[in-house]
């Protein structure tokens, strides 16, 4: 139904008499005029009939020009509050999509549902790639584009004949507005592997927290010779030599860290632009935008650091304010102020291989200090985003080799990154990584709440999270979803995931049963495989050797009985993985059965126990390392058994401490990487 390119030139005329006239909307019959110019075929708005549909382009604040499609009319109408969610509609960016891959997300819809075949697929792909080459073209972020395309809709309209026929419809527009200096976003590579520091805000005499800072990065292995603090009238603090002023340093600086009030911030941040002292800067001190006394003053702050970036070497990139600061263990430093005994030390992971990005540094830290094991080799708290943003250091992550899975924690994004950010996801999904976001600011209560802690724009959730998800990322609206996805996608990243077909094994009966009850996410869900032959087979010479076989009947899920020890559950879990039927498994360890050895001192049988060679904390690594499939299991049991938990996770298996939390996790996981192969095979080179 639209095989023609696109008659720009025609189109812009058309907008361009319009606002000539003063006005900038178009009434039905130019609306026809643009459509027909576009290259769709039209019917008469009187032969509509059939499902309604609703299609819509809309220039938002965040993502630039969505496309959205979905239920339209009266119906669409009444049932947008009923329906679960992407049932009634989808959206996605339109500079991250085309016809095909928009009409893959539609087809889950009941508006493509109640088509019912009377609308060939081509039709509605040619359909989609028209509106998304006018989304595309008629773009914000599209610098030749003469207009922007504030909304255009068709609400309700149907297809006739192959031939779109509507009854109603809008079109508004306008002029674009001017485009902010790009980020010299390639300094972020020295701000996190700095040859040099410096630091003002340092008390030679008090613990405050740039003292702090000082102490935290000398005790992370940076050497002290590449330091130094701008303190006027002090020779050297702990060790590190001081310089009376930034005009005063021998060279310039990588990396630049702000400690001191934030009323002082603002006449800093023009003098390092003025003396040229550092490529980044990390403004730690709130206050700097997050009132209403300060707004105006950071508002004029982030002109001036933007202004900066129009010069020929970029100006310097600034972090935060309201920062926490980064740890880099590649960099070897730690700008955090919080003392390090009051976190996890030590390296948990045998290669760190994930970096975390959070606009609040306390939920960094508190996922840490939950769960050491995430143990990102990066995690850089964005606070206030007075210069760098979620999209500049997610489409840098997406970049940069040994990282291959990025966890965001996000408040709101800046006027356009949100785009910039999905561009990043899809970057990364292309590239084999993955990214896990959390979007915090969800309620009213929510967003006024951001507004106070990082002076925030919260955004439509619901939109962020279908574009995000259409780009590849992994959303998570709560924060035990998103603690579990980013640690099962830094587990897993390196398994197959061939299908959504699940194995289950388990000691215990509740948890056998609790497996399959928990295989429904949102819209997706694992598939309980049924076993083959040869596995049945097998599972029962591994249940007759334990003498185990009169006690239970083989299936999936499989409860293989208390008296069941660490082997008899190992080899089950096994006979599983190599089915070619099954692609993951999850294995409940039961770890308060009697046979099992899952103490750390077995008091009533010595050396029963996790330090037994035959044991599963010893065994399950070994048999997880070499499965290409990914296997998790579960220790469902309090802190006697925590030692175990945390043998299993130092050698590099995915454990949860309950079968629901698990297999949920599992799902949705299993559902972002389908997904992102997807996103590979139709959008990769």
């Amino acid at each position: 139904m639209s095989n023609n390119t696109p008659d720009l030139n025609g189109i812009t005329a058309l907008l361009q008499t319009r606002i000539s006239n003063g006005q900038q909307s178009l009434p039905k019959a130019d609306l026809r005029q643009l459509l027909e110019m576009a290259g769709l075929s039209l019917a008469g708005s009187k032969t509509m009939a059939g499902t309604e549909l609703a299609l819509t382009l809309t220039n938002t604040r965040e993502f630039g020009m969505v496309i959205s499609v979905g239920l339209g009319g009266e119906t669409g109408a009444l049932l947008a509050g009923a329906l679960q969610k992407g049932q009634g509609g989808v959206s996605a960016a339109a500079e991250l999509t085309n016809g095909d891959d928009l009409l893959q997300a539609f087809k889950q819809t009941i508006a493509y549902r109640q088509l019912a075949g009377a609308v060939a697929e081509q039709t509605l792909t040619d359909c989609f790639d028209t509106f998304i080459q006018l989304a595309q073209h008629y773009a914000p972020t599209n610098p030749a584009t003469p207009f922007v395309l504030d909304r255009l809709e068709l609400n309700p309209f149907s297809f006739s004949d192959e031939r779109i026929a509507f009854n109603s419809g809008s079109c508004t527009f306008s002029r674009p507005a001017p485009v902010p200096a790009p980020r010299p976003a390639g300094k972020i590579h020295k701000m996190l592997h700095p040859k040099s520091i410096g630091i003002i805000g340092v008390s030679g005499s008090k613990m405050n927290f740039g003292r702090i800072i000082l102490k935290n990065i000398l005790a992370s292995g940076y050497p002290a010779s590449q330091i130094t603090i701008i303190r006027p009238n002090e020779t050297e603090i702990d060790g590190v030599k001081c310089a009376e002023s930034l005009a005063s340093l021998e060279h310039k600086l990588d990396l630049f860290v702000v400690a001191i009030a934030a009323d002082a911030v603002f006449d800093l941040v023009d003098e390092v632009i003025a003396t040229h002292a550092a490529e980044a800067v990390m403004l730690i001190p709130g206050g700097l935008g997050e009132t209403a006394a300060s707004r105006e003053q950071a508002a004029a702050m982030m002109k001036r650091i933007n202004d900066a970036h129009r010069n020929e070497d970029g100006g310097p990139v600034f972090l935060g304010g309201n920062c926490l600061g980064i740890v880099s263990h590649p960099g070897e430093y730690d700008t955090w102020f919080i003392p390090k005994n009051r976190l996890p030390q030590g390296q948990r992971k045998a290669e760190r291989n994930s970096a975390l990005i959070s606009q609040s540094g306390a939920f960094m830290i508190t996922r840490i200090s939950h769960n050491p094991w995430l143990d990102p080799a990066y995690m850089t708290a964005l606070g206030n985003q007075n210069d760098l943003t979620h999209g500049d250091m997610v489409n840098y992550f997406a970049e940069l080799d040994g990282i291959n899975t990025i966890g965001v924690y996000a408040e709101g994004f800046r006027d356009l990154d949100g785009l910039h950010f999905a561009k990043g996801v899809r970057k990364a999904v292309l590239k084999g990584k993955q990214v896990v976001l959390y979007k915090a600011g969800r309620s009213v209560a929510g967003a006024n709440a951001t507004l106070g802690h990082t002076a925030s724009i919260a955004g439509d959730f619901d939109l962020l999270e279908a574009v995000i998800t259409q780009a590849g990322g992994m959303v998570c609206d709560d924060f035990d979803r998103f603690n579990d996805l980013f640690y099962i996608a830094d587990c897993l990243h390196d398994k197959t995931i061939g299908g959504n077909r699940l194995g289950a094994v388990s000691g215990a009966g509740f948890e056998a049963v609790g497996m399959a009850d928990n295989i429904q996410t949102d819209n997706f869900s694992l598939d309980v495989a049924a076993l083959s032959p040869e596995t049945e087979a097998r599972i029962g010479e591994i249940l007759k050797a334990k003498r185990l076989d009169a006690l239970m009947e083989i299936r999936n899920p499989m409860d293989i009985n208390p008296g069941a020890d660490d082997e008899a559950h190992l080899q089950c879990a096994e006979a599983m993985a190599q089915d070619p039927h099954i692609d993951a498994v999850v294995v409940g360890l039961d770890p308060m059965s009697p046979v099992m050895r899952t103490l750390v001192e077995n008091k009533l049988r010595p050396g029963y126990d996790i330090s037994d060679e035959q044991s599963i904390a010893h065994q399950m690594p070994k048999m997880v390392a070499a499965l290409d499939k990914p296997l998790i299991g579960i220790v469902d049991g309090g802190e006697l058994y925590e030692p175990l938990v945390a043998e299993m996770k130092d050698r590099g298996v995915c454990v949860f401490r309950s079968c629901g939390a698990g297999v949920k996790a599992l799902s949705r996981y299993t559902r972002a990487r389908l997904r992102a192969e997807e996103i590979r095979q139709r959008f990769g080179e």
